[in-house]
């Protein structure tokens, strides 16, 4: 991980783009909250067994961040990002594309080198209306 919150967020767009682990990115406490483009997690056991059937059941994700906004303070940083992405189902053979908006929040982690962990995840599709 990292000492900076905005290299947390970009460690984590990578992690999706090669398959590896996501669940370390998030904080492992009952308070942890993720809500997807079809889905609502609550709790840190929760949001890593979700986000490793995810891992287990996508391939070939791309992640194209076109505004990403890090504001750090004392213990907590905010997060907006506007991301294309797509990925593809492994079961069915689908390809999934989605301009998307991302906002969380991450606090620090102090007991891990100053680690910063997910607290909350919010990943919408905005729809016209």
């Amino acid at each position: 991980m990292s000492d900076h919150a905005e290299t947390v967020v970009r460690n984590y767009y990578d992690a999706l783009r090669s398959d590896d682990p996501l669940a370390p990115y998030f904080l492992a406490a009952e308070s942890t909250v993720k809500f997807g483009i079809s889905e609502s997690l609550f709790g840190g056991r929760e949001v890593a067994t979700a986000l490793k059937e995810q891992t287990a059941t996508t391939d070939d994700w791309t992640i194209e961040s076109r505004n990403l906004v890090v504001e750090e303070r004392d213990g907590f940083a905010t997060v907006a990002d506007e991301v294309a992405m797509a990925w593809t189902d492994t079961e069915s053979g689908e390809r999934y594309r989605f301009d998307s908006r991302w906002s969380a929040t991450l606090v620090e982690h102090l007991d891990d080198a100053s680690n910063w962990r997910f607290a909350t995840m919010h990943v919408s599709a905005p729809h016209e209306l």
